[in-house]
C-alpha cells in the first residue's frame, strides 16, 4: 500500500530541478537538518500563492527574480 500524507499547508518552493532535465519540482526544506525533498509535480491545477518579494513578471510571460537580483537597475525607480 502506498503511503499518503496531506500536503495542505505545506510551504516550499517551486523550482527547476538540478538533474539536467530542468523540470519543475516542489522543494520542501526540512527544519531539523537542512536537508530537502524535491517532489515531482503531477498535479494538473495546483493553487500556488507567490510570497517571495524577489519575484517579478516580465513581458507578461516570464516569472523571474527581481531586476536587482539579476543585476539590472529597476526601471520603475
Amino acid at each position: 500500500m502506498e503511503s499518503r500524507q496531506p500536503a495542505t499547508g505545506t510551504e516550499g518552493y517551486l523550482m527547476r530541478s538540478l538533474d539536467g532535465f530542468n523540470q519543475l519540482v516542489f522543494r520542501v526544506y526540512h527544519d531539523n537538518n537542512g536537508g530537502f525533498t524535491d517532489y515531482d509535480i503531477a498535479h494538473t491545477d495546483l493553487h500556488i500563492k507567490i510570497m517571495d518579494k524577489d519575484s517579478c513578471f516580465y513581458d507578461g510571460k516570464v516569472l523571474d527574480h527581481a531586476p536587482e537580483t539579476l543585476g539590472f537597475k529597476d526601471q520603475n525607480q
